[in-house]
């Protein structure tokens, strides 16, 4: 059996080796086993799901394997990935699981596990369920009939996250607020909208008639097109856009145009600064994260933290120090103090409250820093060869360096969760920009996509 677990859980294409019921029934046995012993929570775990048709048979399987060895099961349904997070720790559960493959096609899968804390397990954890997959949980391990565990349908998993992330904003009227939403066709097809109606908002909705194989397909925050096109033709005042477990999330202005994650960091950062909720005065960003928002933050006496790539090197970043914002240009963003992971709705009521409390567009507030032009490009690759050993590809980025100087980088990685290589160029110059672009696109096209 190869690696499972990859830089955001276990991810793949559905019905295809590791996304098959089979291990999904030896990781519901594997966790059962490591987490399963701890004495401070009850030998429950909760498994919520995004809208994949894919949902039920793992969710089937994952059930049987945790019930054999002695786990109760409450089953929430469609659900956004920070809405089990959340309800693991508040209904004092050994651990819970999210059935998703975020900003992937309908075609794929995965599964994100969180701890009884409510934070995504740790590397030795994964390892540890790793290895007890690998040699496999003996059946005389398995508890004899009156041990098994039950499965529940808990229908109020819902209602839990709506009043908690209400009233993380103490419930703030949005009344006179009109929100095209775009839910993807995802987690968030029904709470996305549900919620700020109920907050007073006039809501459009659009991605929220899920057919199980509809999820991210030019809708939300992967094609915030849609949403642009809404916000113009209804005349509203923002488009929400999440992605398919709304852990992230994207915004429109008024005026259609795109605002980035970079911008939502920038002006949600200055929000909770003026408000004297930033802990330890820092944000905490990554190395995708425009140079431009670094400098803004700065010159405001904001101080930055830079991770590697992925929210969860943000989060574990946050923890180690004690800072409590953080997230990625994606439209990850962490409010440390209320979530454990990014909640694309959390961030959209944040947002719409500083729009309505400080009376001011949504263009207005973003309107806090200057992007440094930058291209990203995203290459699917037939290899993930180490990029040492690309013929090339070190002179290139050494030239690259030299030529951009402390006005620029360039950051070229492997995906951790799909077959590709990313390459991001920023710069002062955009032509500079430009013309690196198209040589690292060349160069690698040649050497990984023949």
């Amino acid at each position: 059996m190869g690696k499972l677990f990859g830089t955001d859980g276990i991810r793949g294409m559905a019905n295809r080796y590791p996304i098959t019921p089979d291990v999904a029934l030896l990781v519901g046995k594997a966790i059962a086993r490591v987490l399963g012993t701890d004495t401070r929570v009850q030998r429950k775990v909760v498994i919520g799901k995004d809208t994949r048709i894919s949902g039920y048979m793992l969710e089937t399987a994952l059930t049987s394997g945790l019930v054999s060895h002695g786990m109760d099961v409450l089953l929430v349904g469609p659900l956004p990935t920070p809405a089990v997070a959340h309800l693991t720790k508040s209904m004092g559960c050994a651990a819970g699981i999210m059935l998703t493959a975020s900003h992937n096609p309908p075609q794929d899968n995965g599964l994100k596990i969180f701890g009884s804390d409510g934070f995504k397990l740790s590397d030795d954890l994964e390892a540890e369920i790793e290895r007890c997959i690998a040699e496999g949980v003996p059946q005389e391990d398995a508890p004899p009939c009156e041990g098994i565990g039950k499965a529940f349908r808990v229908e109020d998993g819902k209602g839990r996250y709506i009043e908690y992330v209400k009233g993380i904003i103490g419930n703030q009227n949005l009344e006179g607020m009109k929100v095209v939403v775009d839910a993807a066709h995802g987690a968030a097809y029904h709470l996305g909208p549900l919620i700020l109606e109920e907050m007073g908002a006039e809501v459009i909705a659009t991605g929220n008639a899920p057919n199980g194989l509809n999820i991210n397909q030019d809708c939300g925050a992967l094609h915030p097109q849609t949403a642009e096109a809404l916000v113009k033709m209804h005349g509203a005042d923002v488009g929400v856009t999440f992605d398919g477990d709304a852990d992230r999330v994207i915004f429109v202005d008024a005026t259609g145009n795109q605002v980035n994650g970079d911008r939502l960091l920038c002006l949600a950062a200055i929000g909770l600064h003026e408000e004297d909720q930033l802990a330890g005065n820092t944000v905490v960003v990554t190395t995708m994260t425009n140079l431009g928002l670094i400098e803004a933050l700065k010159q405001r006496g904001i101080s930055v933290e830079v991770t590697g790539v992925g929210d969860r090197q943000v989060i574990e970043c946050m923890r180690r120090h004690g800072y409590q914002f953080g997230g990625e240009n994606s439209g990850h963003v962490i409010f440390g103090a209320h979530s454990t992971t990014g909640d694309g709705i959390l961030t959209a009521l944040k947002i719409l409250s500083w729009m309505k409390s400080k009376n001011k567009t949504l263009a207005e507030l973003a309107d806090c820093m200057r992007e440094y032009p930058q291209r990203l490009i995203s290459i699917t690759v037939s290899e993930k060869r180490p990029l040492d050993e690309i013929a090339g590809l070190n002179e290139l980025i050494a030239q690259c360096e030299t030529t951009f100087g402390d006005q620029g980088r360039n950051v070229i990685r492997y995906s951790g969760t799909e077959n590709k290589i990313r390459i991001l160029l920023e710069c002062s110059d955009g032509d500079l920009v430009e013309d690196y672009a198209a040589r690292f696109e060349s160069l690698i096209k040649e050497q990984l996509c023949a």
